[in-house]
């Protein structure tokens, strides 16, 4: 699929599975962030919207005002982190890497990469929006 052509119609009908959507503040900006530390691909990026792809998955970016009619709308908090509990994990992300790339956009990294004893090598970064994005990688 081309997700730079595809119509909101035929985008809406292919999606399956699990969705994750993703409110933020501003989209461009939640983009970059993301392209610059994890690799992802913003697609149909605008001020309200984007479609981000990592390793063949898919998930939605929306602003705010998208949401106007939306119950989640008057959950969200006016200011200050609205992630609390949410946590992205990213299997296919070098934690070291992304680590470095984080701090170097001047993201708040929430935990140093560290060898966890399930097996995994993680580091937990924090958006400007306030979510968990954990880079993971088998040790």
């Amino acid at each position: 699929m081309d997700y730079e052509t595809v119509s909101p119609e035929d985008f809406g009908a292919s999606l399956t599975g699990v969705g994750l959507n993703i409110l933020v503040r501003d989209v461009p900006a939640e983009v970059a962030f993301l392209e610059a530390v994890f690799d992802m691909q913003g697609h149909r990026v605008t001020r309200d919207f984007a479609i981000m792809t990592y390793h063949g998955q898919v998930m939605q970016l929306h602003a705010d005002p998208t949401y106007s009619t939306n119950p989640l709308l008057g959950l969200l908090p006016e200011a200050g982190a609205r992630g609390a509990g949410a946590e992205f994990r990213l299997y296919q992300t070098d934690p070291d890497e992304a680590a470095k790339r984080a701090t170097a956009h001047g993201a708040h990294i929430l935990q140093a990469p560290t060898d966890k004893p399930h097996g995994l090598r993680e580091t937990y970064i924090l958006c400007d929006n306030g979510y968990a994005w954990v880079a993971s990688r088998p040790l």
